[in-house]
C-alpha cells in the first residue's frame, strides 16, 4: 500500500466497488491509516466492504443501493408489520444512510413515531423520513413543481412532494387546479415553467397533465389518482387517457405512485441542477 499514493488508491477502491457504504472522507482516512502503518491490509478491507445486503430474516436491505443509485432503499410499508419496518430502519441508520418509507398506516406512523421521534412524519403522504442530516444542512440541487387536478389527488401528491424533498430538491406544490377551471392553473404557470421537472397527479378524466404538458418545455410526469365516480374505473380511465396524452413530454408513472413520480422527477432535476451549476448559470 505504501507503493501506492492514498488518491490513487482512493480512487481504485471506489471503482472497484469496495467502498462499500463509506463516505469519501471515511475511506481516505481508513487509507491513511494503513499508509501510517497503523491498520493491516485485511482489517482494512474488512472495513472497507461492508455488506452489500443485511439479512434480517424477513428482509434482505439493500446497502449499496445509494451507491448504485443515489439513493438509498426506500421502505414501502403496506403489509409489513411495525417491527419489521422497524429492523429495517435501525439498520439503514447503522450504515449511516438516509430512510424515508412510505404508505406508513396510522398504527406503523404511531410505533415509528415513539421509536424514533426525530423522523419527520407526514401524516397526508403517509410518509416516514429520517435524515442523518437535518434538512436544513442539506445541499438542494434543482427544482421540482407538483401539481394536483383536485384536492383529492393531495395525498398522492405529497407523497411525490416528500420523496423529491428526501432526494434533495427544491419542491413547490400547487392543489386543485385542474382544467374544469384552467384559469387557475394559467395563474401559475411562470412558476412551473421553470422547473426542472414537474409531478401532476390527477384522477377522474386525468387531463391535466397534457395541459401542463402544453405549456412547458421540461419532462411532465403523470400520476394517475384513483379518484373518481364509477367510470373512472379505480384510476384506469385517467392512466389510459395520460398513456395516449398528445403532449410529446409527458410520461406516465402507476395509478397513485406519487413516491415514483417525485423519485423520477427527482432524478431529472437534480441532473439539470448539477449541470447548472458546473455550467455556472
Amino acid at each position: 500500500m505504501s507503493r501506492l499514493p492514498v488518491a490513487r488508491a482512493e480512487w481504485y477502491l471506489e471503482e472497484e466497488d469496495f467502498g462499500g457504504t463509506m463516505e469519501r472522507q471515511d475511506l481516505r482516512t481508513l487509507l491513511e491509516e494503513v499508509q501510517a502503518g497503523r491498520l493491516s491490509v485485511d482489517q482494512a478491507l474488512r472495513q472497507a466492504q461492508g455488506a452489500a445486503v443485511a439479512d434480517l430474516g424477513y428482509a434482505h436491505v439493500d446497502l449499496h443501493r445509494r451507491q448504485r443509485c443515489g439513493f438509498p432503499e426506500v421502505i414501502f410499508c403496506e403489509g409489513k408489520a411495525a417491527e419489521w419496518i422497524e429492523g429495517v430502519v435501525r439498520k439503514l441508520v447503522e450504515a449511516g444512510q438516509d430512510c424515508l418509507a412510505t404508505r406508513v398506516n396510522a398504527e406503523q406512523a404511531a410505533y415509528l413515531g415513539r421509536l424514533f421521534p426525530q423522523a419527520e412524519q407526514d401524516r397526508v403522504a403517509r410518509t416516514f423520513w429520517l435524515p442523518v442530516e437535518p434538512s436544513g444542512a442539506r445541499q438542494v440541487v434543482g427544482r421540482v413543481f407538483v401539481l394536483t387536478a383536485g384536492t383529492s389527488d393531495l395525498a398522492v401528491a405529497q407523497e411525490a412532494v416528500v420523496t423529491a424533498r428526501a432526494l434533495g430538491c427544491d419542491v413547490a406544490l400547487v392543489a386543485d387546479v385542474g382544467v374544469a377551471g384552467i384559469h387557475r392553473l394559467l395563474r401559475y404557470q411562470e412558476q412551473f415553467a421553470g422547473a426542472d421537472a414537474i409531478v401532476v397527479a390527477a384522477g377522474m378524466d386525468g387531463a391535466l397533465p397534457s395541459v401542463v404538458g402544453g405549456l412547458v418545455d421540461c419532462p411532465v410526469i403523470a400520476v394517475p389518482t384513483s379518484i373518481g365516480y364509477g367510470a373512472a374505473l379505480g384510476g384506469i380511465a385517467s392512466l389510459l387517457t395520460m398513456l395516449n396524452a398528445c403532449s410529446a413530454n409527458v410520461v406516465v408513472v402507476n395509478i397513485d405512485s406519487g413516491f415514483k413520480g417525485g423519485y423520477v422527477a427527482a432524478l431529472i432535476a437534480r441532473r439539470a441542477g448539477r449541470t447548472a451549476l458546473s455550467d455556472g448559470s
